[in-house]
């Protein structure tokens, strides 16, 4: 199988601009882990975008440069038709995750990520809470910035409708502060949300038509710097705080059935039980060290479940190897 990686940061989506992103180093984790993974892959050819400023990846594979001054969506649309699958990291930010995913299918290649009506949900921390707040899921309340709120929180978040990680969001010690702040001309792709107090975790789950496998329960380490969150490092599979973590991720896995593959689930862990912050449809920065903490190449069983379909959500190589992963992440946010 001949795939072709696309991460949009390194791989050109900035290339007739400044290569200056606060997510450039989480975005090289991330690619860097998947390509280390996917080198190791039986009968798998790599294609991978690549910003010419940027050095070559390690591992044996073609590169396609794309080149400044043209349509970058253009060259990759080109770069489809010589590969059987496209597997796609980018932020759901701006609809970049759903346009690739459509883009994706309709140059007749297999997606290796979830399908386009899952991305267009969960770039949305809206509809996100929205739709899992229907099925029973508890989430942390999430309200449009013009919306009337009526939550006994002490303290409060704004933070972009589609954001990524820790990026533009700001924390504030009450509703007055959150009021002053808001622009209400410039406030229609903000959100807003009660600060919950609790452990900051991740889920990595492995999704396919509404079922899910727990991989991991993530430890998140978040600092509180200058009215704002800064993610330090993750312990991958580091999360003591367990109970219901794979039947939440089922849960989601139901209420979102167009999610497939990798999926990672930001949460809050609190006394009463974890809640919901967001859904990632694609490769987390926790995917670096899911190898190590599952002693299996987790880009393999991807693949196998392209080949196979769901039995292998409940094969036992999937199962838990106990050993936790430290990753540094050296960014923003």
């Amino acid at each position: 199988m001949r795939i072709f990686v696309i991460e949009y940061i390194t791989g050109g989506g900035l290339v007739n601009e400044r290569l200056a992103s606060e997510l450039l180093d989480e975005a090289q984790t991330m690619v860097s882990a998947l390509l280390a993974d996917l080198g190791d892959t039986p009968d798998v050819q790599l294609l991978v975008s690549r910003d010419p400023r940027l050095p070559r990846p390690l591992v044996p594979c073609e590169i396609f440069t794309p080149r400044q001054g043209e349509d970058v969506w253009k060259l990759w649309r080109r770069g489809m038709e010589r590969c059987d699958a496209v597997w796609p990291l980018m932020p759901e930010t701006g609809g970049l995750l759903e346009r690739i995913s459509r883009l994706t299918l309709d140059a007749g290649c297999r997606l290796i990520g979830s399908r386009p009506d899952a991305v267009r949900i969960t770039a949305s921390k809206l509809q996100t809470s929205a739709c899992l707040r229907s099925h029973g899921i508890a989430v942390v309340p999430t309200y449009a910035a013009a919306e009337p709120v009526r939550e006994p929180a002490a303290r409060w978040v704004s933070k972009p409708d589609d954001g990524v990680g820790c990026e533009g969001i700001r924390i504030f010690a009450d509703r007055e502060a959150l009021a002053a702040a808001l622009d209400p001309e410039a406030s229609g792709n903000t959100v807003v949300q009660p600060y919950i107090e609790g452990t900051a975790a991740s889920l990595s789950l492995l999704c396919h038509a509404g079922e899910a496998r727990l991989l991991s329960c993530n430890l998140q380490q978040v600092a509180e710097v200058d009215g704002r969150f800064h993610l330090r490092g993750i312990r991958v599979d580091g999360l003591r705080q367990r109970d219901g973590c794979a039947e939440l991720g089922r849960s989601i896995a139901r209420a979102i059935p167009d999610l497939w593959g990798y999926v990672g689930v930001d949460l809050i862990c609190t006394a009463s039980g974890p809640r919901v912050l967001e859904v990632n449809p694609r490769l987390t920065v926790s995917y670096a060290g899911l190898r190590a903490a599952l002693k299996l190449n987790p880009a393999g069983l991807v693949l196998r479940l392209l080949r196979e379909g769901p039995a292998v959500l409940a094969d036992r190589c999937t199962a838990r190897a106990g050993s936790a992963v430290n990753l540094t992440v050296a960014c923003g946010g």
